[in-house]
């Protein structure tokens, strides 16, 4: 019951949660080159329309460390709307949660060495790169075959490019498809990206200048698909060094497929709610946001990362730690191996 009151009590914003979650985000941006990564995953989904959750989450560019939640935004969609969508201004439409995501990212990370935003081809849109916020790059996976401003297409001019560079890619699982290491092929320009009719409409500049990273699988296992991908960015793509870079910023974005999995069918369970009031219901899909982010944070923190060990302050309010190494006294065996192998007061030994 106290619960229920807590969620349907209209003191209780998800912007003021958001708000809080961001700034402990920000404080650990501080300094760093973080790699935002923002993509959107069904709620509930009714006859071309439901809920969505568009999420954007900071890892470290050194060593993958989850820095937390920069934002979310519960979104209901309703069918039947495609109509005059080209004809709308960007603010009206539903990618212009892309846009936010971007904007929300370059002010939340600040006070970061670099700021890089990673997304999937739905953020596709030339609004992405035109209106593109100060202090922050972009890798977006391309989703349509644009008109360059020189004449010709994309996709073409790239396919023509010769390959600058051969490499073996980790793989992250995902439904269909084992961890595997894979060849790669890399090509690389610089193109100009006509602007749409509809872009011009609305002000936009006539043209685009981005980089096209083109990486491709060159023999993959029997019966696989190969892994392709054409990867849009603002980052300098001189050579092939930098080419790779890209396509490892693209990687990352394993991590928000993670995330999805434990705030639904792997972990909360969020699609089931049975809360039909859209108020309590966003305000619980919110809080079990941040509470799934926390949690693949420890799960980075168990699994030893790469980099130094992250405080247990990541996930824990600092007066916690009396209370888990209670706890852990209790848990520990007489044995050294049946000890916590981890320092006091780092995430790990809270994991």
């Amino acid at each position: 019951m106290r619960l229920t009151r807590f969620l349907r009590n209209e003191a209780v914003t998800c912007e003021e949660m958001l708000s809080e979650a961001a700034a402990r985000t920000a404080a650990r941006c501080t300094g760093r080159h973080v790699v935002a990564i923002q993509d959107t995953t069904v709620l509930r989904s009714s006859g071309g329309g439901g809920s969505y959750l568009h999420a954007v989450i900071a890892l470290d560019g050194e060593d993958d460390t989850v820095l937390g939640l920069i934002d979310g935004q519960v979104l209901e969609r309703r069918g039947g709307r495609r109509a005059g969508r080209r004809q709308a201004g960007i603010e009206e439409k539903e990618s212009f949660r892309w846009l936010v995501g971007a904007d929300q990212a370059a002010s939340v990370c600040a006070g970061a060495a670099s700021v890089t935003v990673v997304a999937d081809r739905e953020s596709d849109i030339f609004e992405m790169f035109a209106l593109r916020p100060e202090g922050a790059d972009l890798v977006v996976r391309a989703a349509h075959d644009r008109a360059l401003a020189g004449g010709g297409v994309l996709f073409a001019a790239i396919d023509g490019a010769p390959v600058a560079g051969r490499a073996e890619l980790v793989l992250a699982a995902k439904p269909g498809r084992k961890r595997r290491t894979a060849r790669m092929e890399v090509r690389f320009m610089p193109v100009e990206l006509a602007c749409p009719a509809h872009g011009q409409r609305s002000g936009l500049p006539k043209s685009g200048a981005v980089w096209l990273v083109d990486v491709r699988e060159s023999d993959p296992p029997p019966g696989e698909a190969p892994v392709h991908w054409r990867l849009l960015t603002t980052h300098a793509v001189t050579e092939p060094a930098a080419a790779w870079l890209v396509a490892d910023l693209y990687r990352r974005r394993w991590a928000i497929e993670q995330l999805f999995r434990t705030l639904k069918s792997q972990g909360f369970d969020i699609e089931d709610l049975g809360i039909e009031d859209a108020a309590p219901r966003d305000r619980l899909v919110t809080a079990t946001l941040i509470a799934a982010v926390i949690i693949q944070q420890l799960v980075h923190a168990r699994d030893g990362g790469p980099g130094p060990l992250r405080p247990l302050s990541d996930a824990f309010e600092p007066q916690d730690q009396q209370l888990l190494e209670a706890c852990c006294a209790r848990l520990e065996g007489k044995t050294e191996r049946q000890k916590n192998p981890h320092p006091k007061g780092s995430l790990a030994y809270a994991a």
